[in-house]
């Protein structure tokens, strides 16, 4: 079934947001904050009195509009009868993120500065590590109070934490959850063992949680300071960043890109999403991860659209709510709540125990970091998939278990599995250097939110996946092809140690 005809025949997504916001325009002040969605990170509480705005330190949620942070700060300066600004610090380094990502992110700043001039709001795009250009401009602009983005990785709760040290006492620091529906420290108190822990918890919060947003209005309150125009051209010139791997073409950088590519999934690829979104051949996922990852689209956003189409498509709705907030928010909540989030200590128990016990197993087949960013293994299927990785910035979210999995396999040690793993994501990526990744690389390398299953060399009782698993699941042969997967080395290589296997009880 077609979605229904009346979609077709109105606004597309973009002009139906917009036609909506013009609606209610004023609607702001009188919207209803649910303050579940802040923590205060300060001692003060109140907006100091006689300061000269409000700044939205943007890092993680770069768009205006559908943003949570964005209308909290501008509530308050509404309120408090001041300007509003917007800041977004572009990094000399952040982990492993490349040209690709960084050209990514300045091409949707633009969109964020424009949008952001045509309401009245100042924004700022400071070059340096937050925790000290922020702090920086927090008082030479004498800001009154500082709204910030929620991230549960560790360097971006080290700048949170610093700033919160070094701001001026009577500053409130606010932090509000815009990435996920339910905020993370609402949806659960603790570290969630699986999907099925934390399932019934989020999907019980929905309905409080899942709301429309009242749009960002333009600013009623100028600025007393004049600022420097900002020099796109140049602005990553002193980055310090790999730019060698440059952008992917496929996807549109920002907020209109974003709605772009949801108007095709509703439109083109929802109805088959359920029964084929697992087949890497077939195009029958969303694509909005990289999206979803820069925050340049809500997800909440993305959630209301679609379910307009439950009734049309209803396994496949409910199966894309599943993977876009119950699976997503569970990787969040283990970000957050584990600090070895990347690492083999933050396993189970288990699951190290069972690592550790099949370590010194003999490898068929060991490969280098090198030979792996090259697809230079003896197999055309994980090849085709690291292609799709380095061309496309992304691998089919079944092949990524699978390629994940095999790194296991052919690495010297798990510890260079993971670590390998998670520095070919986030370098090739575009939602790489995100809780999905790392909890993606965990649960195929170290079981996270999996089971023990049957033991077996090298994997141990770690889930195990080959080459005619996925022959029986799709098409493997057109998928190599597409990916131009080739065989490199035809050589068996085995550890050092060249033990012999381990009896098994």
């Amino acid at each position: 079934m077609e979605p229904p005809k009346k979609k077709a025949k109105t606004l597309g997504l973009f002009e139906k947001f917009i036609e909506n916001r013009r609606k209610t325009a004023d609607s702001i002040m009188d919207f209803p904050m649910n303050k579940k969605r802040i923590r205060v990170l300060s001692n003060a509480k109140e907006v100091v009195k006689n300061s000269k705005g409000i700044l939205y330190w943007m890092f993680r949620d770069p768009r205006v509009q559908d943003n949570w942070a964005l209308l909290y700060a501008q509530k308050l300066a509404l309120k408090n009868r001041l300007p509003l600004h917007v800041c977004y610090c572009i990094l000399p380094k952040f982990l492993d993120a490349t040209l690709r990502h960084y050209k990514f992110l300045v091409e949707s700043l633009e969109e964020v500065s424009n949008d952001c001039k045509e309401l009245n709001i100042n924004f700022h795009l400071l070059l340096g590590e937050p925790n000290s250009v922020v702090l920086d401009f927090v008082k030479k602009y004498n800001i009154g109070a500082l709204v910030i983005d929620f991230f549960p990785l560790r360097l971006p709760r080290f700048w949170v934490e610093d700033i919160g040290k070094k701001l001026p006492e009577d500053v409130p620091l606010c932090q509000v959850d815009a990435h996920n529906i339910v905020p993370c420290w609402q949806a659960s108190d603790k570290l969630e063992y699986a999907a099925r822990t934390i399932r019934s918890k989020i999907n019980s919060k929905l309905p409080e949680y899942l709301t429309e947003f009242p749009p960002v209005i333009k600013h009623p309150h100028d600025s007393d300071f004049e600022f420097p125009k900002i020099d796109w051209k140049n602005s990553l010139n002193e980055v310090l960043i790999d730019k060698t791997v440059d952008k992917v073409e496929w996807c549109k950088p920002g907020y209109r890109g974003a709605v772009g590519q949801l108007e095709t999934f509703i439109t083109e690829r929802l109805k088959n999403y359920n029964e084929k979104r697992n087949d890497p051949v077939q195009d029958a996922t969303s694509g909005l991860s990289p999206w979803f990852h820069f925050g340049q689209i809500s997800v909440a956003r993305v959630i209301l659209e679609v379910q307009e189409y439950q009734k049309n498509y209803q396994a496949s709705v409910n199966s894309f709510i599943e993977e876009a907030v119950v699976r997503r928010e569970l990787s969040e909540n283990f970000c957050f709540y584990n600090e070895n989030y990347d690492k083999i200590e933050g396993a189970n128990a288990w699951a190290i125990q069972s690592l550790n016990a099949h370590r010194k197993d003999k490898r068929e087949w060991v490969y280098t970091l090198e030979e792996f960013e090259k697809s230079q293994t003896h197999e055309d299927l994980w090849n085709a998939a690291q292609n799709q990785l380095v061309r496309d910035g992304k691998i089919h979210g079944f092949m990524r278990m699978y390629w994940a999995k095999k790194i296991l396999e052919w690495s010297p040690t798990p510890e260079d599995a993971l670590a390998w793993s998670i520095y070919l994501n986030d370098k090739y990526s575009m939602d790489g250097r995100d809780p999905n990744g790392y909890v993606g690389c965990m649960w195929s390398i170290c079981g996270i939110h999996d089971q023990g299953w049957r033991e077996r060399e090298v994997f141990g009782k770690i889930r195990y996946m080959n080459y005619k698993g996925c022959e029986r699941k799709f098409d493997v042969k057109a998928y190599v092809k597409k990916f131009d997967g080739k065989i490199v080395n035809k050589k068996k290589k085995e550890t050092a140690e060249k033990l012999p296997k381990k009896s098994k009880k």
